[in-house]
């Protein structure tokens, strides 16, 4: 590396080749300026920088809201499968409500605002809930979740429904201003339904749609129930021991109501409805056969004649309706989606030092057998808690310290698990290599650059990790914490994507990638 390149990139130059630690020491530091840098960097508009860089830490007082409708979709599909035309319709509507919200705070709050309440319907399990919960966190409000089924018309017998605006408030952390721009997720909303026309919902429902009506209207809510008796002792000695006065009030205009709920019996009226549109001279096209289709169809008269209120389905304009999850869909949930069940798995088999690998004809295998479930994606953890019960039971006192899961194995697990206890030694090897592939390819769709292992390199770190007891997982993590680093800055000067780790790289990874990166700031002499 020339002296000028030292300078250039604000570093202390040397006299004569760098030794490898203090080369070390300088390549550290330029990647803590290039790389890490941007994390302590101020917001340009003035925003302190939060904890992942994007100004909007927890401790920022303002509300600053500047996300983009494909933004907050790129972002909840790292979480849910499928669901694009939910999450589309859902991103536009959470945007136009929250960029409200800080007009308002600002003072510019424009009159006569409708607010974009959401009604989501959707069978179990295809991920209405890990939506809302995964938007409020990128967008940092408090999120509160509640069944509809727990309240009752006067509070007495069951819940009050003004207690989820006080949860949020406690969310909050007594901001009452945070409070107010919250999230309040009411499921099994059509449970509260009051219709005749379809059985098993309760006439007191209708009590209850009253009360969330005023809720998502604009009212005032008492910050302490006036059942509370603890509370108002508490909020008493506050005022008398810190002379601060507790806040009396919430106000709901700027919290966002979203609903959701599986709506079994709505399609059959609205499959009436559209049957007798087509009849006579103004007759439309053909009735749509699936049920998302339907439902898809569905108008505010549909609503009313399942049992709601016309001013409590009013004051739900946006309408989303989420897909039934296939085979492929749930396969999908468990190899792509940050929130996999299988993740949960890795670490609960970790902590008692053993291992798992799935490969995808394991996860298809898992997935075939939650789509029998018909509970959506929430039978991924009915199928796993059958399959691992016995597995993770006598694991953790046996020798084996890794497993594959194979389709044999989610088909049988006990006879997988006698194989594992008898034969253990011969798959070790086989499943640590394994698990090298499985590193270098979460790597590349961590990092967008292309790893691969030498058969040597290969060989090395098995036996290292064989010998010394420790998951291949932990032993790469540790030996190449820096590797991303420096393979993007060498992508960066280079443009290359693809890297071999030889037996030397693997050994002295500082070393060798300390090399690397001096070499990528030469240019290439021409032929």
């Amino acid at each position: 590396m020339l002296m000028e390149d030292f300078n250039v990139m604000g570093l202390k130059p040397l006299n004569g080749p760098p030794s490898p630690e203090e080369f070390q020491r300088q390549l550290s530091e330029l990647m803590r300026q290039q790389l890490h840098g941007f994390r302590q960097t101020p917001d340009p508009d003035g925003e302190p920088a939060g904890p992942d860089g994007t100004g909007s830490g927890p401790s920022q007082e303002v509300f600053a809201f500047k996300f983009k409708p494909r933004e907050v979709k790129e972002h909840l599909d790292r979480f849910v499968i499928k669901q694009d035309e939910a999450k589309k319709v859902l991103s536009v509507a959470l945007c136009d409500h929250y960029h409200h919200v800080r007009l308002a705070l600002d003072g510019k709050e424009t009159p006569n605002y409708a607010k974009q309440n959401v009604i989501l319907i959707g069978p179990t399990g295809v991920g209405k809930t890990f939506l809302i919960r995964n938007a409020a966190d990128l967008i940092r409000v408090p999120f509160v979740r509640a069944d509809a089924t727990k309240f009752s018309e006067t509070g007495y017998v069951g819940g009050d429904v003004e207690d989820m605006v006080r949860d949020l408030l406690r969310l909050a952390d007594g901001d009452v201003t945070r409070a107010q721009y919250g999230i309040i997720y009411i499921d099994e909303i059509d449970k509260i339904a009051a219709s005749n026309s379809v059985s098993g919902r309760d006439v007191s429902g209708r009590g209850v749609q009253t009360n969330l009506l005023k809720l998502m209207e604009e009212t005032e809510v008492p910050a302490r129930s006036p059942s509370d008796i603890a509370g108002q002792i508490q909020a008493m000695m506050d005022f008398t021991q810190r002379g601060r006065k507790a806040p009396s009030t919430i106000n709901t205009r700027h919290i966002l109501f979203i609903v959701s709920g599986a709506f079994g019996g709505l399609e059959s009226i609205i499959r009436k409805r559209l049957r007798e549109a087509t009849i006579g001279f103004a007759a439309k096209d053909r009735v749509p056969e699936s049920t998302e289709e339907i439902l898809v169809q569905a108008r505010t008269r549909d609503f009313i004649e399942y049992g709601f209120e016309p001013e409590f389905i009013g004051r739900l304009p946006v309408r989303v309706v989420c897909h039934a999850l296939n085979v492929e869909d749930l396969f999908m949930v468990l190899k792509q989606s940050e929130g996999s069940i299988i993740r949960q798995y890795e670490q609960d088999f970790a902590a008692y030092n053993i291992e798992v690998l799935f490969p995808d004809e394991g996860l298809r295998r898992i997935a075939e057998l939650a789509a029998d479930e018909q509970t959506g994606a929430r039978g991924l953890m009915t199928v796993c808690e059958r399959v691992f019960r016995d597995i993770k039971f006598e694991l953790p006192s046996s020798q084996v310290r890794r497993f594959v899961v194979t389709r044999e194995l989610v088909d049988d697990p006990v006879g997988e698990l006698r194989k594992m206890l008898t034969n253990h030694r011969q798959e070790e090897k086989t499943v640590a290599s394994q698990l090298l592939d499985e590193f270098a390819e979460r790597f590349e769709a961590m990092h967008g650059m292309q790893i691969s292992f030498t058969p040597d390199a290969t060989d090395l770190l098995v036996q290292e990790a064989l010998t010394g007891s420790i998951s291949v997982r932990d032993l790469c993590s540790r030996r190449f914490k820096d590797l991303h680093f420096a393979l993007k800055l060498i992508s960066q000067n280079s443009g290359r994507k693809e890297f071999s780790l030889d037996v030397d790289a693997v050994q002295e990874p500082d070393k060798v990638l300390s090399q690397w990166v001096v070499a990528s700031y030469r240019p290439e002499k021409p032929d």
